[in-house]
């Protein structure tokens, strides 16, 4: 691995039947973490994923990726926290995740946290493989975004196990 791991933030409420990215654990790419937080990973050289900011570019390859994963409303909260990490934005893709907000708080450019992931790995020069994997709408969200799902073997075929 030429990157630092990426570093993904769980919102304690955040049910994880319903969580895009909980089939990720055990990748040795990817660290969970609860929140709130007992003690803030080193977060040096990482960027935050985030509904705006500057756009994610392959001039960020080298730094590491920090995802808050949570409602809108809990990542709105726990941005507070990780505020000093640059965010990246993720703007001209659309999401396949049929979203519902009785608060109307998602982002018009909001995406379900595991394609934002995907879009990162793909924007930074990562693998994919096995990141759409056990994602539901992974063939729409390819389609929607002008990629084909034949030509991607993550959307159908298991994660690796760690090794």
């Amino acid at each position: 691995m030429n990157y630092p791991p990426t570093i993904i933030v769980r919102h304690k409420k955040e049910n994880p039947k319903k969580c895009s990215v909980v089939p990720l654990t055990g990748r040795p790419d990817v660290y969970f973490f609860s929140y709130p937080l007992k003690q803030l990973p080193d977060l040096t050289g990482y960027i935050r994923l985030a509904a705006e900011g500057p756009p994610l570019s392959a001039a960020d390859a080298a730094a590491g990726v920090l995802l808050l994963d949570g409602s809108w409303n809990a990542a709105n909260a726990m941005t507070r926290l990780f505020a000093h990490v640059e965010p990246r934005s993720l703007a001209g893709f659309v999401t396949a995740y049929p979203r519902v907000s009785r608060l109307g708080t998602d982002p018009a450019n909001g995406l379900a946290s595991i394609e934002a992931l995907y879009i990162a790995h793909r924007v930074l020069g990562r693998p994919t493989e096995g990141l759409l994997a056990h994602y539901h709408w992974a063939a729409s969200f390819l389609a929607l975004n002008g990629w084909a799902p034949e030509t991607d073997p993550s959307a159908n075929q298991p994660p690796s196990a760690p090794r």
